[in-house]
């Protein structure tokens, strides 16, 4: 069975946002973690190099991604759900990092993994920082209107 390169995308942020939790509660080094996900079954299906370039890219840069979620959350980081956390240090990576990902998709990503796995009302929080975020990391394209938005950008 073929998926799509969107839910392949999808799927690698939500193996991400396990691996960079679990990295949270049980610390170790990020690539014995990457291992230990890319090893399991349910990874087949994930863009696999995306999930790797991700938590490349976001674990060891904790600390500057909390220095800018401190100057857009009321909530200093290190006071916020391991979830939520880790739910914006992607957030932030992909506004950042990944110009070719329509701010509002990376805004959108982030809500539904936060309504999936946050607290009731994590995903709320969640959309106004990465807002926040956008404005500053994405001035050029935020409150643009939407164009046809490509499949495959997701």
């Amino acid at each position: 069975m073929k998926i799509s390169v969107h839910r392949a995308r999808s799927l690698a942020r939500r193996l991400a946002l396990q691996a960079l939790y679990q990295l949270q509660i049980n610390p170790r080094s990020w690539e014995d973690t990457h291992r230990q996900f890319a090893e399991d079954p349910e990874a087949e299906r994930v863009d696999r190099d995306y999930f790797r370039e991700l938590l490349a890219a976001i674990a060891p840069n904790r600390e500057a991604l909390d220095v800018r979620l401190g100057s857009l959350s009321e909530i200093p980081p290190l006071e916020l759900d391991p979830i939520e956390h880790a739910v914006l240090w992607l957030g932030l990576h992909e506004l950042e990092l990944h110009p070719e990902l329509p701010y509002r998709v990376a805004i959108d990503e982030a809500v539904h993994l936060t309504k999936q796995f946050g607290a009731t009302d994590g995903h709320k929080f969640v959309n106004a920082v990465l807002d926040r975020a956008a404005k500053e990391l994405r001035a050029d394209e935020y409150g643009k209107p939407v164009g046809n938005l490509e499949k495959d950008t997701l």
